[in-house]
């Protein structure tokens, strides 16, 4: 049972580094750009927009989010573009074993957080 989950993760990877040469690739449109960055930066994010621990709702973002932003994102990019960054990413894949991290990702999220945090905060506050 956990055999078929595993080598859909290792295709879920495979795609997102496969996008992640995309976006670096000069042929791909700007609006398949911006949307593998996104969705790199956020399949690659040491921190969750929902955090894990959260019943339910903590892996649905990424059972949902991540697939469908890579769903959305292959379609724009030209086939070429995809067969190449295909390449590369299973050279890649084969020389490191560490998955990348976004930083400024985890930035943004934190940043997500605090920004709902201070706007309930000010909700409660005014109720009060």
């Amino acid at each position: 049972m956990l055999e078929p989950l595993k080598r859909w993760a290792g295709e879920l990877k495979a795609q997102v580094v496969t996008l992640w040469f995309c976006r670096r690739d000069p042929r791909t449109p700007l609006s398949a750009k911006i949307l593998a960055a996104v969705v790199v930066a956020y399949a690659f994010s040491p921190i969750d927009l929902i955090p894990d621990f959260i019943p339910v709702l903590g892996y649905l973002d990424d059972l949902i989010l991540v697939p469908l932003g890579i769903y959305f994102t292959i379609r724009l990019v030209p086939a070429a573009v995809l067969a190449d960054a295909r390449r590369e990413a299973d050279v890649w894949r084969a020389q490191r074993q560490a998955k990348p991290r976004s930083y400024g990702a985890a930035g943004v999220v934190v940043l997500l957080w605090v920004a709902v945090a201070y706007w309930a905060w000010t909700v409660v506050r005014e109720r009060l």
